[in-house]
């Protein structure tokens, strides 16, 4: 509930979210000309709400930051586009999708894009900090709290290879402590920081209200099944990552979904098949592919687009800066993957 300062959550949102969700990264569906093709953006949110997801992220890294430049207009739009489609299916399968908004920049434009999204009925924001790269801890969770005043917040650990910047313990206990927190994308690419995540929300005693998401793509299936336990003034207390926010997760969905009903099995029984675990670095490898890690990560969202066009999805990987496409080799990864891992790539 809002004490009068933060948006007040959703009484189903938090509970939603504990019970770990597939949340996809959703694309930008462009012709090959570079303008936006409303048809197969629409297509591609129906695609994740009939492969099983739980909830989709829109307007987030993935879907490219720069859809907000004034010539290209299509933050009010991409986001508009996702949240009708989503009531319609919703209505129709009796569903309840958990809807997140990408929110970035600084204060101002964060409120502002913020306020657009729960005007559209987003149920969170994921918030990015990368506008921030010097400010102190005081100064971001000044931040985060003037946005919280619009809408529940999804903290995201953002690594630094794509523009995110360090962000200390001490600054994820005190993020964890707002009342309308509702989950964290830890997305850091680094063991260290993520047990850093971890214990600030185990410090914090916000295990119950704030849910963790791996947004690590190279580490998916054992961020998934892995109980961390924190020693605590309260004794120890005991969590782990209750499902995925992930850009990996917008490309074989489907199978996605059946990858994460697995590991809630392990977390219940404590028994880890080792095919699993086999499965999981298949799942990193495929990444690498996608991601174009080879290359720092430069073709990752053509490459999520590429894998979507080959299957029909979208007409073209074209992303809106005309520069950023497939790096050399990343086509042939791309095929080699999907002939060695079908555990990983088929039936989604």
């Amino acid at each position: 509930m809002s004490d009068g300062t933060y948006a007040e959550v959703a009484p189903w949102l938090r509970r939603r979210l504990f019970e770990g969700l597939v949340i996809p990264a959703h694309p930008l569906a462009l012709f090959e000309d570079g303008t936006f093709d409303e048809a197969s953006q629409r297509g591609l949110t129906r695609y994740y709400h009939g492969a099983g997801a739980g909830g989709i992220a829109v307007a987030v890294h993935t879907t490219q930051f720069s859809i907000r430049e004034p010539q290209h207009g299509l933050l009010e739009p991409v986001l508009r586009i996702a949240a009708e489609e989503i009531a319609a299916l919703d209505e129709a399968t009796g569903r309840r999708t958990v809807l997140i908004a990408g929110v970035v920049g600084r204060t101002e434009q964060a409120v502002a894009e913020a306020r657009l999204a729960a005007s559209l009925g987003y149920h969170a924001a994921l918030l990015s900090l990368a506008a921030f790269p010097d400010a102190s801890d005081d100064e971001l969770i000044a931040h985060c709290r003037r946005v919280a005043a619009e809408i529940p917040l999804f903290g995201f650990y953002l690594q630094r290879a794509v523009g995110g910047r360090r962000l200390s313990k001490d600054f994820w206990k005190q993020f964890a402590a707002i009342p309308n927190v509702v989950g964290i994308k830890i997305a850091a690419f680094n063991r260290y920081e993520t047990i850093d995540v971890v214990r600030a929300v185990a410090e914090a005693g916000r295990e119950r209200e704030v849910a963790l998401y791996t947004g690590n793509d190279d580490h998916i299936v054992l961020d998934l099944i892995t109980t961390y336990e924190i020693m605590t003034d309260r004794g120890p207390v005991y969590l782990g990552m209750a499902g995925g926010l992930l850009g990996q997760w917008a490309v074989w969905t489907k199978r996605a979904v059946e990858i994460l009903d697995v590991c809630k099995k392990v977390r219940e029984t404590g028994i880890i098949p080792a095919e699993l675990i086999t499965l999981g670095e298949q799942l990193t490898e495929a990444n690498a592919a996608v991601f174009d890690v080879a290359n720092d990560f430069a073709g990752c969202i053509a490459g999520i687009n590429e894998v979507l066009r080959r299957e029909g999805r979208l007409k073209s990987n074209r992303c809106l800066d005309e520069h950023e496409r497939l790096s050399p080799g990343q086509e042939g990864l791309l095929s080699a993957v999907r002939k060695a891992f079908p555990e990983v790539t088929e039936g989604a």
